[in-house]
């Protein structure tokens, strides 16, 4: 191979594809089972395939390359695998846009993409690379299903979507801009249609406890807390009192049920809202045009929780009343648009005095409030929400009979008793957390393997035809799903009885792909089982990488099919993922303005001129075509805001190591990283002259041995100097704490400079060693370049398996200390003495420097203070 060690300046280009073809020739990322060696497996989120990276991809895989790269240093057999989560809409949106089928458009984004990885010099088995939009990949979403299906955990009932009328499709809720269609404009409707579900409720109480109990065998203690606190809220176990509102409302069933927490203040009801699906809903909106107009709004609102708790809540009195079950009251029933009928019973009872989203409802339609829990010191007003109108844990039941003088937990017992005397309730425990609907009308994803005949119904795909293959020449163009066009793909012999059937047009929600990736990379190429041996020896996942968005759903959905995976026999484990690290956001400054309609107009960086504040700060910037003012903001890289940066420009300019070096070195893993492209040029000249220093000194390097017992004072001092920092750098690896890493090199690499020593060789080549093997997890191409031209690769071999430093212990001992020395309390200069002197010694070498001898102006000393490893002070 060439020696670009000869040449005089740093080139990355050069280096950088001579690196890589190196470890191409060798195939050098292919990794087997290997049960000599410790196993470890680590894995970043899988990308979607959009078309070109961008730097929080940057970021995330490089983590997951230092990681990947230290540990096989250390001995460790290490999984770094890569592949695409390809079906999904954006593709859809694409095809529409371009006119091209979305598999077009979708591999060829991740050949581009897969390209850009390889030049980040990443340490990826691609051996082991799978696109979810492959057929030999989604059969197994498919035959899992089946498996479901047998088994009880998937099935088929009715759902609540997004309609388009005009394009005669169901449409994402992201899709769904002010009520109407992203891309006819028609007015939204909802609309009940059938639909697959998997009974992820049926693990609740299991996926809870890994979440929330320590005590738990299977407890997550390596994901970070706030994760864990947003999985148990999505859950949802909530222990309440469901109860019901006795009515005599013809064709309304007796009884309106509601479930609570907050039982304790059931005398403070003024209200029930019922859900626009409702059936007392439906029986008022016979006779009430008002109320029928106001469902029909409804049907245009979101369709999901998180929608419902943003958006403005509106309702409208039914005319209906049902009685209070303990009190007797006639309550009014009123329809809300903030009511879901899918969760619980599809109503509430409202309470305004102690629920701030009552209280609001109340204060907005004139509905009577009124307070039933006191706490000392506190006056209750209708004037605003107060924080302890809703505090359960302060405050006595008040004007409420029975219950007057009673805390939360006993007035919650002392209600379900009196309700369960009468037969109207009883305590109960509820979830947030909804069973996994899992149909999608769309055309780009797995097919659902499910055929519809006239006589036999709804028959399952036998496994021998598996996998439904996805026609890959579609394009759609926003007139509903193409699969519903294709004859070739529709019309098929029902399995069961031979007749002429129809295909489900269905296919699966894109987080059934990545539900179980992870496992698929340990045996990606078994063409007989969904999982084998390799998930047996890598599972579970030693770290997964990835951003703080997927904390909910797509980690809740991978822990669920892992535990549908173990019950079926397939796998060993029970929890996926043993640690977990979610990187931070890549925040860059943004230039921009306000036009009179609202909104924010966004430039790019060449469109402008940066103003700055005395300190050099930014505070804004001028357009340059006509000097209009812009304001600016540190926010999040996005092609909307036109301040994202191209890691390929990045890469071209100034190479993948500096690109790596710098998203590294910026800040710890975990927090925000903020752009700045002075430092990027800092991190290319740091690389300069690690590069600049093995020119330089390559001789000695070469030549340098391992006689470290000749080392005089400084040679020593050097090397404690590296040994030291490598003690720090080696646990900072171990947190991965990579910015204190690169920190420690720059220590090095500082420390190695200072040496001017001649002679010994040794510790210039110890202590570059070190260097390279520290720096090599973050910037691999330098590193390996200089490993190989300076000859540390005969003796040690390549850098991507040779052993990671140890500290030499007996490089730390100092022969010699260097104490300050004061003279009546004042830093008068530095004594050196032996490490090992006592204190009669130090006092006599203090007293012999020429510091002493001239600010103790002939004084004879009163008393030596010695603070041991730091100062003696002289006191005359």
């Amino acid at each position: 191979m060439n020696a670009p060690i000869e040449a005089p300046s740093y080139n990355p280009t050069e280096i950088e594809a001579a690196a890589r073809a190196y470890w191409a020739e060798r195939d050098a990322y292919r990794v087997s089972e290997d049960a000599s060696k410790p196993h470890f497996y680590a894995c970043s989120m899988l990308p979607y395939p959009s078309g070109k990276l961008h730097m929080g991809h940057v970021r995330n895989y490089t983590i997951n390359d230092m990681l990947a790269r230290q540990l096989r240093m250390k001995g460790y057999n290490v999984l770094m695998p890569m592949g695409w989560d390809a079906f999904g809409l954006p593709a859809e949106n694409a095809a529409m846009k371009g006119k091209v089928p979305p598999a077009q458009w979708t591999y060829s984004n991740i050949a581009h993409m897969k390209g850009q990885m390889q030049a980040m010099g990443l340490a990826i088995d691609w051996s082991r690379e799978v696109a979810t939009c492959q057929p030999s990949y989604y059969k197994w979403n498919q035959w899992l299903f089946l498996k479901m299906l047998e088994a009880g955990i998937a099935e088929r009932r009715t759902q609540v979507v997004n309609w388009d009328p005009v394009d005669q499709t169901v449409l994402a809720n992201e899709q769904v801009i002010d009520g109407r269609g992203w891309r006819s404009g028609a007015l939204v409707e909802k609309r009940e249609i059938p639909g697959y579900y998997l009974k992820i409720t049926q693990y609740a109480e299991e996926l809870l406890s890994a979440v929330a109990n320590p005590e738990d065998p299977n407890y997550l203690s390596g994901w970070p807390e706030r994760v864990r606190l947003m999985q148990e809220n999505w859950i949802g176990k909530s222990q309440g009192v469901r109860f019901a509102f006795p009515h005599s409302i013809e064709g309304g069933g007796g009884r309106l049920w509601v479930f609570t927490t907050r039982a304790d203040t059931i005398m403070g009801v003024t209200f029930c809202a019922v859900a626009p699906e409702h059936p007392l809903a439906t029986i008022a909106a016979k006779d009430k045009p008002e109320v029928a107009a106001f469902i029909e709004e409804c049907k245009a609102g979101g369709t999901t929780e998180a929608e419902l708790a943003t958006q403005d809540k509106k309702g409208v009195p039914t005319g209906l009343f049902v009685t209070h079950p303990l009190t007797g009251a006639q309550v009014p029933v009123w329809v809300g648009n903030y009511v879901l009928m899918s969760y619980g019973d599809g109503a509430v009872m409202g309470v305004p005095a102690h629920d701030e989203r009552d209280f609001a409802f109340a204060k907005k339609y004139g509905i009577e409030i009124k307070p039933v829990v006191a706490v000392d010191g506190e006056t209750f007003t209708t004037d605003a929400w107060a924080e302890w109108y809703g505090d359960k844990t302060r405050g006595v039941c008040v004007n409420s009979g029975a219950l007057d003088g009673l805390g939360h937990k006993a007035a919650v017992d002392k209600v379900a008793e009196l309700l369960g005397a009468q037969g109207l309730g009883e305590k109960k425990t509820t979830w947030r957390l909804r069973d996994w609907g899992i149909s999608r009308q769309r055309y780009w994803g797995t097919p659902i393997p499910i055929i519809h005949c006239d006589d036999c119904g709804v028959v399952p795909v036998p496994e021998k035809d598996l996998p439904v293959v996805l026609p890959e020449d579609c394009i759609p163009d926003g007139s509903g799903n193409p699969l519903n066009k294709r004859a070739d793909f529709l019309n098929v012999a029902c399995p069961q009885c031979g007749k002429p059937a129809r295909r489900e047009t269905d296919t699966m929600d894109t987080f059934v792909d990545s539900s179980w990736y992870f496992m698929r990379y340990c045996d990606p190429t078994n063409d007989q089982a969904m999982v084998g041996a390799g998930t047996k020896y890598w599972m579970p996942m030693n770290q997964y990488i990835g951003g703080i968005e997927h904390a909910i759903l797509h980690l809740l959905y991978a822990r669920f099919w892992t535990k549908v995976m173990r019950d079926l026999k397939l796998v060993d484990v029970s929890e996926p993922f043993e640690k977990l690290l979610t990187q931070g956001m890549v925040l860059k400054g943004a230039f921009f303005h306000k036009p009179e309609g609202g909104g924010k107009d966004y430039y790019w960086d060449h469109e402008i001129d940066v103003i700055h504040d005395d300190k050099g700060g930014i505070v804004g910037a001028t357009l340059k075509k006509d000097g209009t003012r812009l304001e600016y903001e540190m926010t999040t890289m996005s092609k909307s805001k036109n301040n994202g940066v191209d890691p390929q420009a990045l890469i071209d300019q100034y190479g993948a190591d500096t690109a790596r070096l710098f998203v590294m070195f910026a800040s710890p893993p975990e927090q925000t990283l903020e752009w700045n492209d002075a430092a990027v040029e800092g991190a290319h000249r740091f690389l300069k002259r690690v590069w600049n220093f093995g020119v330089r000194n390559a001789a000695a390097i070469k030549t340098g041995g391992s006689d470290f017992g000749a080392l005089n004072g400084d040679g020593k001092a050097l090397r404690r100097e590296v040994h030291n920092v490598l003690k720090q750098v080696s646990y900072d690896y171990e947190r991965m704490q990579y910015n204190t890493v690169v920190s420690g090199a720059m220590k090095l690499l500082n420390a190695l400079e200072g040496f001017k020593a001649e002679g010994q060789a040794a510790a210039v080549r110890d202590g570059f060693s070190v260097l390279l093997r520290v720096l090599y997890p973050a910037t691999p191409h330098i590193a390996h370049q200089l490993w190989q031209d300076l000859g540390f690769a005969a003796e040690h071999g390549d850098l991507l398996d040779a052993p990671w430093p140890t500290v030499d212990e007996a490089a730390l001992v100092q022969d010699e200390i260097e104490l300050m020395l004061q003279v009546n309390g004042k830093l008068r200069g530095a004594v050196k003495v032996p490490a090992s002197a006592d204190k009669a010694a130090i006092e006599a070498a203090a007293l012999a420097t020429e510091e002493f001898a001239k600010f103790s102006e002939g004084k004879a000393p009163k008393k030596v203070v010695i603070v041991p490893g730091r100062l003696v002070n002289v006191v005359v």
